[in-house]
């Protein structure tokens, strides 16, 4: 009875709290330590292919947390560097006991999202100051904000608008010393989306080259395989999440063109980090449209004749996410997870390796070649976890991919 009792509070806290979420749609998870909230903006439609684009990360509601300071179990950019190799290792990279963050960075690296966060610049410094990162801000050209169709789109609080604060967070919090571009489309249309990847391209290009990343992705679709072109841009590599259903890729993240980002949980004993597992919510599997490409060759006997997915991972779990702060819609601190924290996260590691590819098919190529070569030097293999149709074996595999960055060696 007690058991009932405790459930039916916990559910009816949920409701009371996608009402403050206002966007939110489903509670997708109910546990000891909180809720797990999944917004509208990161619900897939089967009509969406082809057709417009979907967020992809859930937010993990504490009980009794107050959203005026950092959750207390989300990861910060110390604990990911230290985990992820960036800085000096401290043992067990404990959340709360890690300081230091990345001092890395070079060129640019774009984010490309629909819709509008009129409080982008102010929510990142406010996350710098919190967490002793520097200052990103456009009066010392650290960061820019550009409306890909020229005018400034709608506001979308709670939905893309969290995307945007998400993004440009951990893209700065991994490369801080990188300059970040935002790119805002007028709307979720693919149309839309694809020109302003092109604009962020241009603008990385100018920058001196870099990344672009790109949390977001809808259903595989004939027509992505005359969309990769835009995903091809001369110095610039390209990420994008695999998605959160646990299911076969997204795009664009199924494009031979970008890197695939998947998505691990954090596994911690007594706050120490203990390694990484393949996180359930993360998609991955063979393309459904998109052939091989030459990279792949290594793992052809997995893959078969389909690009594979995802390459790369790293944490996606909304129980073991980071802290992330947004002003709008008064969401202010939250702890997040999905893919669409592991794309924006793998883009500012693979920018603070500077290691300067050239293209996506260049960083790829070079990252296949490690990790057959140094594979237990340079990336985590995770062997344990699986998504709806995989489980996490040794080598790649089609839930974390290589495995996930322990240096910068290969990146």
């Amino acid at each position: 009875m007690k058991s009932f009792v405790a459930l039916a509070s916990a559910v009816l806290l949920a409701i009371v709290l996608l009402s403050c979420f206002g966007v939110a749609q489903e509670i997708r998870e109910v546990g000891p330590n909180g809720y797990v909230l999944v917004p509208r903006s990161s619900i897939e439609h089967p009509e969406d292919a082809g057709v417009r684009a979907h967020t992809n990360f859930q937010i993990f509601v504490p009980f009794h947390h107050d959203s005026s300071a950092p959750p207390p179990n989300a990861e910060t950019p110390a604990s990911l560097a230290c985990i992820y190799g960036l800085t000096t290792q401290v043992s067990g990279c404990p959340i709360h006991g890690t300081t230091e963050v990345s001092n890395a960075g070079w060129g640019a690296i774009a984010i490309v999202d629909a819709f509008d966060n009129p409080n982008a610049e102010e929510d990142l410094n406010t996350f710098s100051t919190q967490f002793g990162l520097p200052a990103c801000t456009t009066d010392n050209g650290c960061f820019s904000l550009v409306y890909a169709q020229g005018s400034q789109p709608a506001n979308d609080p709670g939905g893309w608008s969290l995307e945007i604060a998400l993004d440009i967070e951990m893209a700065h919090a991994m490369a801080p010393n990188a300059k970040i571009i935002l790119v805002e489309a007028q709307d979720n249309e693919d149309t839309s989306l694809y020109q302003a990847e092109d604009v962020a391209a241009r603008l990385v290009e100018h920058a001196g080259g870099g990344d672009s990343t790109n949390s977001w992705s809808g259903p595989e679709d004939p027509s992505e395989l005359g969309n990769d072109i835009h995903f091809r841009h001369k110095g610039v590599v390209f990420f994008a999440s695999t998605g959160d259903s646990g299911g076969l890729p997204g795009y664009p993240a199924a494009s031979p063109d970008v890197v695939a980002a998947g998505g691990t949980v954090i596994l911690r004993n007594g706050g120490n980090f203990t390694g990484e597992a393949g996180w359930a919510g993360s998609n991955g599997g063979p393309s459904t449209y998109e052939g091989r490409p030459s990279y792949q060759d290594v793992i052809g006997r997995i893959v078969a004749d389909k690009r594979g997915t995802p390459d790369f991972a790293a944490d996606a779990s909304p129980g073991t996410g980071p802290a992330i702060y947004d002003k709008d819609g008064n969401i202010n601190w939250t702890q997040i997870g999905g893919t669409s924290v592991s794309s924006p996260l793998l883009a500012g590691i693979v920018n603070a390796a500077a290691h300067k590819a050239r293209s996506t098919h260049q960083e790829l190529a070079g990252a296949y070649t490690y990790a057959k070569a140094h594979y237990a030097k340079r990336w985590r293999d995770e062997t344990t976890g699986q998504n709806r149709g995989y489980a996490c074996m040794p080598g790649w595999d089609f839930v974390t991919g290589i495995g996930s960055p322990v240096t910068l060696i290969g990146k």
